[in-house]
């Protein structure tokens, strides 16, 4: 059944309004008219199942039938610090991140990134944005993480203080892996840090390390950066939900 987000303003007792490129999806794309069913989620974890009223593409009415909190949403909350990759591998690493699970995802300049923004922040966030909107759609989340403005290594390594556990994959790393990670967490929310091409210099390794960060292998080969994220997401929520 055909997912969509709305949010206070179009929930208004058992209707919601559904306006913009959303409308226009379901009446053009979609071409579904009045009876038809959808579920429209509050992007706080509750989903309406509704009734299509009233379609257009530029308007969308949907009564509510029933509501259910979102079975969708992990119990861990998972922030990917993200070393900011060369051309459009970012779209792919978010895009992929929010099906997996990742509920919050911050660019980072790290000392090996080549990528330069260059006042180009807001437009190149706006899209992210929007890329991972539509993943969440696509893959039935509860809510749309949240991608936040760039920040410095040194900044996100301050900001990550504030998640119950924090993790690097770093190729010097050799002994302590994911598994063993989960094994001695006790917490509700896990910070990853993912490196550029070039990976992590050694004075943001050792900054990392002094600041508590735990490093970890990935295993025998190294992975490039659009795929260590996904990797290291999916091996931390299976192995978390099969423990909780």
């Amino acid at each position: 059944m055909p997912k969509f987000f709305a949010y206070n303003g179009q929930i208004n007792g058992d209707m919601i309004v559904i306006e913009g490129t959303d409308a226009n999806h379901i009446a053009n794309v979609l071409r579904s008219k009045t009876g038809d069913e959808i579920v429209v989620c509050d992007g706080s974890c509750t989903d309406y199942y509704c009734t299509l009223e009233e379609v257009s593409g530029r308007r969308v009415t949907a009564k509510i039938n029933s509501a259910s909190a979102s079975a969708s949403e992990p119990k861990t909350d998972i922030t990917l610090y993200q070393g900011l990759p060369k051309g459009d591998k970012m779209e792919l690493i978010i895009q992929k991140c929010v099906e997996i699970g990742v509920n919050r995802i911050v660019p980072v300049k790290t000392e090996f990134s080549v990528v330069k923004l260059d006042g180009k922040e807001e437009k190149k966030v706006k899209r992210w944005q929007s890329i991972a909107e539509a993943a969440a759609k696509q893959c039935g989340r509860g809510r749309i993480p949240k991608i936040e403005m760039p920040v410095g290594f040194s900044r996100a390594v301050e900001e990550s203080r504030k998640c119950d556990g924090r993790i690097i994959p770093y190729e010097n790393e050799t002994e302590k892996g994911i598994k063993s990670f989960v094994r001695s967490f006790d917490g509700s929310s896990i910070a990853v840090f993912i490196g550029p091409e070039g990976g992590f210099s050694q004075g943001e390794a050792a900054l990392a390390a002094d600041d508590g960060i735990i490093g970890i292998t990935l295993g025998k080969r190294i992975l490039r950066t659009e795929t260590a994220g996904l990797v290291t997401a999916a091996i931390l929520l299976y192995e978390l939900e099969e423990q909780k």
